[in-house]
């Protein structure tokens, strides 16, 4: 298992089936702050919910999910239906198409409250989301490891995610590999991820 925490932008960080880059840190320290006290008050948080082997789970980690028109996304046994862009958001998104080279329409945040919240194991592969398009992750607050899994080999790549930092997907990324935000009880901050995406 590889643990990459290099700053500045790099190739594909995957060994085959797939396309993940780093770009790196896009807000410093103050920037990044910024963003996420305001993205804190602002966005319309709510609990997540999932269908596990028939049983409704509500998650302590909260979301909100954001597009270009009224998008519907179903994943995890529910559809959740886009709220209106805010001014924040549509600024992050501008400047994260400029690193990536591509468009999106709309945003699905995740906040964790601290490490012990995380994320399983899971790939974005919704028919709702444009076949092998790009997801862009961009992270503010606490440092969290992305884990990154093949579905075949089991082979394991981990990667530091520092505030400020865009992490991409894209390619055949999804079909291939697994991923995750590993919880922790060494991280007693919170984190907000926000993954820019391609609907159809």
């Amino acid at each position: 298992m590889d643990l990459f925490t290099n700053n500045a932008a790099t190739d594909n960080l995957l060994p085959y089936d797939g396309e993940v880059i780093y770009h790196g840190i896009l807000l410093d320290t103050k920037e990044a702050d910024h963003f996420f006290n305001v993205l804190m008050q602002k966005i319309e948080w709510y609990h997540d919910k999932s269908v596990i082997y028939g049983k409704e789970i509500t998650t302590k980690r909260k979301v909100a999910w954001y597009g270009s028109k009224d998008f519907s996304y179903t994943y995890s046994g529910y559809t959740r239906i886009a709220t209106p862009w805010i001014e924040e958001l549509l600024a992050l998104k501008q400047l994260i198409e400029l690193y990536t080279d591509s468009m999106y329409n709309s945003c699905l945040l995740n906040l964790y409250h601290s490490g012990e919240e995380g994320m399983a194991w899971h790939s974005d592969g919704e028919k709702d989301l444009v076949d092998n398009g790009s997801i862009a992750c961009l992270s503010l607050g606490a440092q969290r490891r992305f884990d990154f899994k093949h579905k075949q080999s089991a082979e394991k790549k981990l990667f530091d995610l520092p505030n400020g930092s865009l992490i991409e997907m894209k390619g055949e990324t999804q079909k291939h590999w697994l991923h995750r935000i590993a919880p922790t009880k060494k991280v007693t901050e919170p984190r907000i991820s926000l993954t820019f995406r391609q609907m159809k």
